[in-house]
């Protein structure tokens, strides 16, 4: 089972390199999503904040939730393969938020220092994460293993990473 992310610069590489069979687009609500061809495709439209701001478009529980349904359609023969604009965020916060509820035995901080170690950029979008905390009954874990990992190292783009899950 491979979670895969990406920025959106490297979409078309990665599309290429790991024919997923699911994608999900983390995007803004005013940016194009862009045409990917096969395979079962997500397309999320928020902006990437960590509390509600007037004017703004935050993840709400109904966006985890939707998250979370296409997980379960994924049997991991293939990839699943997220992206968002930077890939520092949103993505990484959405394979995080997929590894728990896919691996739902697995410790919630060492997931999150996985990711740590795969993605020293990854700084996983904090409300997200307590979102997904809250729908799947994690008890706070998945917000205190985010914070325990702290801010990645900063980046204008994250780097591209292929999370396997069996491991």
């Amino acid at each position: 089972m491979i979670l895969a992310v990406c920025p959106l610069s490297r979409l078309d590489a990665h599309l290429a390199a790991h024919a997923p069979s699911h994608v999900i687009s983390l995007l803004s609500p005013t940016a194009e999503a862009p045409q990917i061809a096969g395979g079962l495709r997500l397309h999320l439209a928020f902006h990437d904040i960590a509390e509600p701001r007037e004017g703004l478009t935050p993840p709400d529980a109904g966006l985890i939730a939707r998250l979370l349904a296409f997980a379960d359609t994924w049997d991991g023969a293939r990839p699943l393969l997220a992206h968002c604009y930077a890939g520092v965020s949103r993505s990484t916060a959405a394979a995080f938020i997929l590894a728990c509820r896919l691996a739902p035995g697995r410790d919630e901080a060492e997931l999150a220092r996985t990711l740590r170690t795969l993605s020293p950029s990854a700084t996983p979008n904090p409300l997200m994460v307590a979102l997904a905390d809250a729908a799947l009954a994690r008890g706070g874990r998945m917000v205190s293993a985010v914070a325990a990992i702290g801010r990645g190292a900063d980046a204008f783009e994250g780097e591209a990473f292929a999370w396997d899950l069996a491991q």
